[in-house]
């Protein structure tokens, strides 16, 4: 059985989440528990909603630690859309300090003739990080399912796992680096390929643990 601890801080769409890993063989466990976090083989962090309102949620939980430290000591970690953008150091939507785990900032998308804002419905993934084994069984190009309005920016490209076009702009659609990844789009509505990317996950975590 592979538990995994969904962070609960009023801004995600856990339960659409739940469901997804449910469906590919994990156990999902809705929470804001320091300790469960702990205890858990790998962590999800979703995310709707603003960027502030985010922040000022995970501290006030006493949850910002806890994600550093399981983070740091090498546990699976998925952020999904706004779990994504808070672990960056701030977001040109609001002006609380981000998570800072990843260096680098949340821009909103420029206007541009014929492109709305936000960026809503299905678009092709550029893989960036081809073979990591969050693609694995994708092919480049992979349909997926976005809402949103800003996109992260990282100091590190190294750390774009893939990117996504929308108009003349081409943005981050997913982070990797070592046991971290997250995503800007949501697997959990991305239909058979977004539960693909969410078995790779527990696959991984699986692999750790053996």
């Amino acid at each position: 059985m592979t538990l995994i601890a969904v962070i609960d801080y009023d801004m995600g769409n856990l339960h659409s989440a739940c469901k997804g890993l449910e469906k590919v063989g994990a156990t999902p466990k809705i929470t804001d528990s320091a300790l469960d976090l702990e205890r858990a083989d790998a962590i999800v962090l979703p995310g709707v909603g603003s960027f502030d309102p985010a922040v000022k949620q995970i501290r006030a939980r006493g949850l910002e630690k806890p994600i550093r430290k399981a983070i740091e000591a090498g546990k699976p970690f998925l952020g999904i859309c706004l779990g994504l953008q808070i672990l960056f150091d701030g977001s040109e939507e609001g002006v609380e300090p981000g998570l800072g785990i990843i260096p680098g900032q949340v821009r909103r998308f420029k206007s541009e003739p014929n492109i709305t804002i936000p960026h809503m419905g299905w678009n092709e993934l550029q893989f960036q990080q081809p073979h990591h084994r969050l693609w694995g069984g994708l092919n480049n190009h992979t349909q997926v399912y976005f809402v949103h309005s800003y996109y992260v920016d990282p100091e590190d490209k190294n750390t774009i796992a893939a990117s996504v076009s929308h108009g003349s702009q081409t943005v981050c659609a997913a982070i990797a680096l070592d046991n971290l990844t997250a995503v800007q789009f949501h697997p959990e509505k991305s239909s058979d390929n977004g539960l693909r990317i969410l078995a790779n996950f527990v696959t991984s975590i699986v692999y750790q643990k053996v």
